[in-house]
């Protein structure tokens, strides 16, 4: 799950400028670059947590894995500021001079930037940029995010991790309290979240609450430092933070939270947040990095669910499934005992090896569609507990750079019953290979900027995901195997449904029980977890947009080449070409299609 992970840097950045690349490319290519480096060190030194998601804990950056990134109105203002001073000294290089190779870098780096500095203009509230309005919710705070970052992306493997762990626990504290009034200021300005998502919010935030000895945030480091042999009662002194710093501060957000119960309304759309409809056609822009408009994009919603509900009537059909809507049988099929893993830990385990499995099938294949393959390993593992409520039923989170972690695709299973064994290949395919860690693996291990290998643009990688899920269907992971493919059908229905309702909520006003209503009628998807999911993008409005858009551009682009191309097109080549110059918006995408026709017509 990215969301805008892009101006991060590394001090392993340096590498890339060997004398032999610098050579290649001209002044002004060699002065971007110079300042990509730059901008890279400087968003470092602001992003501890990047540090260690990266694996870059290297000489003076070894400090940085004993914090955590600030949370401050100041730290927020400075941020802005940063955007605002990039933007302007990446205007100063001259784009004509670059060489031709370059310049998907510099028009990627541009349109992020340009989005952002706009926005951050505009709007006052929520995080930088457009698209995360509010700073606590079901899916937004620190509250969420760093028990799950502590407990996945901190490596502890000596005593000097513990102990950093400790002082990372001991900043939790403080950043809740930040975030906490940031969120006091929003509110001033009227913008709180709707109340299912406080409700939401406040389940979680209890969950957190309980026996310290029985806390993740303790368990976490204790457990881990047991295992490595680690000398120390780190049981004891995790418990003391948890009891002295953290506690408070999370009874500070819970008391604050409920203060806003009262002033919160169901309405689920951003369109009733100051400069609302204008704060959502932004959202919008940086979400799909397209120009489409909310009618446009809900309209284009219904056209791709009329036409696969015409492709799932006819596997309906072919199963004997003949009576209802396609939403009804979907859903009859979702509830059907024979093809639900039992509710129980030891179930869930079995799911996840043959989720595995799904991987060790496909990997030989893969030389069918791709000349380069990535080098980092997947691993499959659990949402954790105590955030599988407000999660995504399924998310990525990339390898360190240093190779210190794989590439681990996420699995919710709170609930069984949200994933019928029909449904699984399609997910595994779009997390893990030929998703998210295949796009991901191959940008980073590829000879990029550094600030190009770890960026993130939604509807190029959500996109790249979502036709993945076809392009499996297209390798034969689906023969003799109709259930399955409907599960392909099920999931782009899914994203189809998603263009229409997240357009409904925050352009067109609807409630958050005709967007569930609406999503279940069109992909069949279980009432719970389009509650779930309907709730998600009422707090992150247009992100849902960004996974069909980026895959109807990703097979419309595909098309150009081959018609364009003929004899001479390879999908391997495509491939290659298209995710090896790393993620960028579509319409440089659309250029650098354009110059891979080129040079194979030369």
């Amino acid at each position: 799950m990215d969301r805008r992970t892009f101006l991060f840097s590394a001090a392993a950045a340096t590498a890339l400028a060997t004398g032999a690349r610098a050579q290649a490319l001209g002044p002004q290519d060699q002065r971007m670059r110079a300042l990509f480096d730059q901008m890279f060190e400087d968003m470092l030194d602001h992003s501890p947590q990047s540090v260690t998601r990266l694996g870059l804990h290297q000489g003076a950056r070894m400090a940085a894995k004993s914090q955590l990134n600030g949370a401050s109105i100041a730290d927020l203002a400075a941020d802005k500021a940063r955007t605002a001073r990039n933007l302007e000294r990446l205007k100063a290089l001259d784009p004509a001079a670059l060489s031709p190779s370059e310049v998907p870098h510099y028009e990627a780096v541009l349109f992020t930037l340009s989005a952002d500095a706009e926005a951050n203009s505009r709007y006052a509230y929520g995080d930088a940029g457009a698209g995360d309005p509010y700073v606590i919710s079901q899916l937004n705070g620190a509250y969420r995010s760093v028990p799950d970052f502590l407990g996945t992306q901190h490596g502890i493997e000596t005593q000097a991790d513990a102990e950093a762990y400790l002082a990372r626990l001991t900043q939790f504290a403080e950043v809740m309290d930040q975030e906490t009034e940031r969120s006091r200021r929003d509110a001033a300005l009227g913008v709180i979240p709707p109340d299912f998502a406080l409700e939401r919010a406040l389940t979680q935030m209890e969950g957190l609450k309980g026996d310290p000895a029985a806390s993740p945030l303790v368990t976490s480091v204790a457990d881990r430092a047991q295992a490595k042999g680690i000398e120390g009662d780190y049981a004891a002194q995790a418990s003391a933070i948890y009891l002295e710093k953290v506690f408070p501060a999370l009874d500070r957000q819970i008391a604050w939270v409920r203060s806003l119960q009262p002033q919160a309304v169901h309405d689920a759309g951003c369109w009733r947040l100051p400069d609302g409809e204008a704060y959502y056609r932004d959202a919008l822009k940086s979400s799909t990095t397209t120009t489409l408009t909310p009618d446009e994009i809900h309209e284009l919603g219904w056209e791709q669910a009329k036409a696969l509900s015409a492709r799932a009537e006819t596997i309906l059909q072919g199963e004997g499934l003949t009576q209802g809507s396609v939403g009804e049988r979907i859903q009859a099929l979702f509830k059907d005992p024979k093809y639900l893993y039992a509710d129980t830990d030891e179930a869930k385990e079995q799911l996840i090896a043959d989720l595995n499995a799904q991987v060790r099938e496909i990997t030989p294949r893969l030389p069918q569609a791709f000349g380069a393959l990535p080098q980092a390993a997947v691993e499959i593992r659990r949402v954790p507990k105590f955030i599988e409520a407000g999660a995504p039923g399924g998310y990525y989170n990339r390898p360190a750079l240093d190779g210190s972690r794989p590439g681990i695709y996420w699995i919710n299973l709170r609930d069984s019953a949200e994933n019928p064994s029909w449904t699984l290949k399609t997910l595994t395919y779009h997390e893990a290979i030929p998703g998210h860690h295949l796009q991901r693996s191959l940008q980073q291990e590829a000879d990029l900027p550094m600030l190009r290998k770890i960026a993130g643009f939604s509807p190029y990688s959500e996109g790249w995901a979502l036709y993945s899920e076809q392009l499996a269907l297209e390798m034969g992971m689906y023969e003799n195997d109709p259930l399955g493919e409907l599960g392909q059908i099920q999931a782009s229905l899914f994203r189809a449904a998603r263009l229409v309702v997240d357009t409904g909520m925050h352009a067109k006003r609807w409630s958050r029980e005709k967007a569930i209503e609406t999503m279940t009628s069109i992909d069949g998807s279980p009432t719970s977890s389009a509650a779930t999911e309907i709730e998600r993008y009422s707090v992150w409005p247009g992100q849902a947009c960004s996974y069909m858009v980026g895959k109807l551009t990703w097979l419309r682009l595909r098309a150009k080449a081959q018609t364009a191309l003929g004899d001479r097109f390879a999908l391997p080549a495509f491939h290659d070409a298209t995710l090896l110059s790393g993620a960028m918006p579509l319409t440089v995408l659309e250029s650098v299609v354009d110059r891979h026709i080129a040079a194979r017509r030369a």
